[in-house]
């Protein structure tokens, strides 16, 4: 069993039949805890690095079985610069522990967490206006700065959890696929009452991640008519929409608008925002730094074609129109945090924050 990042190949053996998730989980660790030490995990960096390699799974596993694989535990005793330790580091107690993803001791003067929940949108649209894939991942990405061992309890409308407390769901609750848990997260009380509890490592991490299948509206619309005149110049006449609620407002929003190779003298127009013609990567860049909802802009552009083309080798070259920009305080899916309580021995108070953003991610129409 063998995984590849980059130009490297990880693979383990086993004498016996055994799961092959855990082992394709148990490679990707060793690649995380990789990059948490090299940056960017390469041939280079192993070289560079082979005794920090030799001690990282001298720590992550024994005698064939998974130990260690949480980079921040490791990071404690096991330095990048190792050989100029005087003195042999014992592991710190987390690593003994039930919650071995995180040390004891922890303390901070302000304790806070923030709670980041991220979609990205990807569409694919056809030449017809038709979408054809629709897709969103979401995730909810934690940073904690808590002292001691906190217990967080994080409750979402989540559909499954609001029909079991026979709450009213119109409106409020959604469908979560393939969601994936942080180790950290007690999934036995998750499949009984649906409420996701946890002691939280120390820093960042991805507390959750999901999917939803659902087919959505394009959040912005872009439409293109081309027009060529005797094939010495063409004409573009781009609309972009905003197809959301008018509260909310996408913000670094990019149409990458794709133009003939041979085109020169451009001409740009535009109702809003600026334009600027990238010959690099044959393309016209719209950028718009805050676009609101249910808003409507328009780009006119005319550039010339010195070199004689043949219509069949236009109409070849299709490439797609793709769309970068984020929403923030919007979600797609209509995922709200209903609660986030932080519970620690000590009783200290806790703030905590909360922030949605939704961004495009394959976001490509193919319409020109």
């Amino acid at each position: 069993m063998f995984i590849q990042h980059s130009n490297v190949y990880l693979m383990t053996a086993s004498r016996q039949n055994c799961n092959v998730a855990s082992l394709l989980f148990f490679l990707h660790r060793v690649v995380d805890v990789f990059k948490h030490y090299f940056e960017e995990l390469e041939e280079e960096s192993l070289r560079d690095n082979f005794v920090v390699v030799y001690e990282l799974l001298d720590e992550i596993m024994d005698f064939g079985y998974p130990q260690y694989t949480e980079a921040k535990i490791l990071s404690e005793f096991i330095k990048t610069d190792a050989y100029k330790m005087e003195g042999t580091q014992r592991p710190p107690m987390a690593v003994t522990n039930a919650v071995s993803w995180r040390s004891e001791g922890v303390v901070y003067r302000t304790n806070e967490v923030f709670l980041d929940v991220v979609e990205s949108v990807n569409i694919l649209v056809n030449s017809n206006g038709q979408i054809i894939r629709s897709e969103v991942y979401g995730a909810l990405k934690m940073r904690t700065r808590l002292s001691g061992m906190p217990e967080c309890k994080l409750g979402l409308n989540d559909r499954v959890l609001l029909e079991a407390q026979d709450r009213a769901t119109k409106g409020k609750a959604i469908d979560l696929d393939d969601v994936k848990f942080h180790q950290c997260v007690r999934l036995a009380r998750f499949e009984n009452d649906r409420t996701i509890s946890f002691i939280p490592p120390d820093g960042s991490f991805d507390l959750m991640t999901y999917r939803l299948s659902t087919q959505v509206k394009p959040l912005i619309w872009v439409e293109a008519l081309v027009e060529r005149y005797s094939r010495s110049r063409v004409e573009m006449t781009v609309k972009a929409k905003s197809q959301f609620k008018e509260r909310s407002t996408a913000t670094n929003v990019t149409i990458e608008l794709p133009v003939p190779s041979d085109a020169t003298n451009p001409s740009i127009r535009t109702s809003m925002g600026t334009a600027k013609y990238a010959p690099e990567t044959d393309a016209l860049l719209w950028k718009i730094k805050s676009f609101p909802g249910n808003k409507e802009y328009m780009l006119r552009a005319e550039f010339r074609l010195p070199s004689i083309v043949s219509e069949d080798a236009v109409a070849d070259r299709k490439a797609p129109i793709r769309v970068k920009f984020e929403i923030p305080y919007f979600t797609v899916s209509g995922i709200q945090v209903r609660y986030l309580k932080i519970i620690e021995k000590s009783g200290y108070q806790a703030l905590p924050w909360v922030r949605y953003i939704t961004m495009a991610g394959d976001y490509e129409l193919r319409l020109i």
